[in-house]
């Protein structure tokens, strides 16, 4: 299940509507399409991920009782950063190294998968 977080702080206060517009607009991906999409705030105390799961929208919340979540937005200027379930689930656990380097091998090719003789 592929996952995108967007790069830039985000007024949390924006449900299933303003998330999904930014999914569309910002991102230039489909809400719908079951992928999971993360935003955080400024401050990146709050995180949210939008998934449709087939029936509808489910938003996930999480605020942060001490600490902040890693900044994704302080390494370029690119608008969506793909991540892997294990990062999404390593970001919401509070790791400060989601984004800043790969976490997890890349994802294997078809090619990869050959056996040969």
């Amino acid at each position: 299940m592929p996952v995108f977080a967007y790069r830039r702080p985000v007024d949390l206060r924006k449900r299933f509507e303003g998330l999904s517009a930014l999914v569309q607009q910002a991102l230039c991906k489909d809400p719908l399409s079951g992928a999971l999409y993360l935003f955080t705030n400024r401050r990146r105390t709050t995180a949210k991920v939008l998934q449709f799961d087939g029936t509808g929208m489910t938003l996930y919340v999480k605020r942060l009782a001490q600490g902040r979540f890693a900044a994704l937005w302080d390494s370029d200027d690119a608008t969506a950063l793909s991540l892997t379930r294990p990062e999404l689930e390593l970001f919401l656990q509070g790791s400060q190294l989601v984004g800043k380097m790969p976490l997890a091998p890349a994802a294997m090719s078809e090619k990869d998968l050959v056996i040969r003789a």
